[in-house]
């Protein structure tokens, strides 16, 4: 049986119907801290293999849960996972198994080209944060997991009046590393996905094992998301196969099982 060219242009539209989405749609992804870096790097493949489009939004995590609740708009949440459950107790976010996609270390970060500090064992760290000329680290007060880390662990460490005075605190009004960056601070404490996205540093290392933390970071969708099905559909993408070599990649890991 032959077919007519105009029932082969049919066939054509049909499959070309088949294999994109009727309607685009605008996912809104909010994302905390340094995590940034893991849904940026895999959003325009998940754009490409599926014609949606991703914005996405960084803030601290407690600043999202502040935007969350006060009822901004979004599909896709990125934080950690406490404020998953609180989230969805409060019927922000959409009930379900909590899906833990990435973690993050802490680290030391140094100018590029600058000395790196010993920071082996808990002593040698604590040794170089006295040495140091200066400090820095994110604002706890910004909400930052790793800000509210370096904090407690200087009073651990009972060193904390001994760096008072050469401490800086960092807000995220602009690149938390840029104090290190252009020199005006030796030696900092930040994510180390965040250290190796900058450029013009160099990561003098990971916190010693003994004191290391990690901030893991879980995902689910809007409670009032328009686009609830390309919402779960983008994180069954970033919680798949093809997230193992981002996360190295950016200074992450897989969540601990």
């Amino acid at each position: 049986m032959s077919v007519g060219p105009f029932a082969l242009v049919g066939l054509v539209v049909v499959l070309v119907l088949d294999m994109t989405p009727l309607v685009a749609a605008e996912l809104k992804v909010l994302t905390a801290g340094a995590f940034k870096h893991f849904p940026i790097a895999m959003a325009p493949e998940f754009e490409k293999l599926t014609g949606h489009k991703v914005v996405i939004d960084n803030d601290t995590v407690g600043g999202l849960v502040k935007r969350i609740g006060g009822g901004e708009p979004f599909d896709v949440a990125i934080v950690s996972p406490a404020a998953v459950d609180n989230l969805t107790a409060g019927g922000r976010l959409v009930a379900g198994p909590k899906v833990e996609i990435g973690r993050i270390g802490v680290g030391v970060v140094v100018k590029e080209g600058a000395p790196k500090p010993d920071i082996e064992t808990v002593e040698a760290f604590k040794q170089a944060l006295l040495n140091a000329k200066s400090i820095s680290y994110p604002d706890p007060a910004s909400g930052g997991s790793a800000g509210i880390y370096a904090a407690g662990l200087i009073r651990k460490l009972g060193i904390s009046d001994q760096v008072a005075a050469k401490t800086r605190l960092i807000s995220g009004d602009f690149r938390l590393i840029d104090p290190v960056v252009k020199g005006e601070v030796e030696l900092g404490i930040y994510p180390i996905a965040e250290i190796m996205a900058t450029q013009g540093v160099s990561l003098a290392g990971p916190l010693p094992k003994d004191v290391q933390n990690y901030t893991t970071y879980a995902i689910a969708v809007g409670a009032a998301s328009q686009h609830g099905e390309v919402a779960h559909e983008f994180i069954r993408f970033v919680s798949g196969p093809a997230a193992a070599p981002v996360l190295s990649a950016k200074g992450m890991e897989q969540p601990a099982r």
